[in-house]
């Protein structure tokens, strides 16, 4: 089902074991504008953190609950590598974040758009 990035924006982020905040805005790839990472805003539960979330991790949005569960633990959010959500990210991010989530990495697939 598509989606509109408006209508996902403020949408609570369920992880497996609760809440972990509520989705801020979306980055794209600058070539194939593809959606890349989620900003997540943490809230309370982590005042001041924000994080990057891969489309990898997302199960289908709720919208009439504007819940959109992944399949993350608090743990590992709290624990993913800090990224600065004010500058572009750079691949040494990107690489830490798919390390530590063990998401592939979309930058050696053959279809860019994966």
């Amino acid at each position: 089902m598509l989606h509109s990035v408006k209508e996902l924006q403020g949408y609570t982020i369920q992880a497996t074991d609760g809440d972990i905040g509520t989705v801020r805005t979306f980055y794209f790839d600058d070539e194939s504008w593809c959606i890349r990472y989620l900003v997540v805003d943490t809230g309370n539960w982590l005042p001041g953190k924000r994080v990057l979330l891969a489309p990898i991790a997302l199960s289908e949005p709720s919208p009439a609950a504007q819940h959109m569960p992944v399949n993350l633990t608090r743990e590992q959010v709290r624990h993913s590598p800090d990224v600065d959500t004010d500058i572009p990210v750079s691949r040494q991010q990107e690489t830490a974040l798919h390390e530590h989530y063990n998401w592939p990495a979309y930058w050696t697939m053959r279809d860019p758009l994966v």
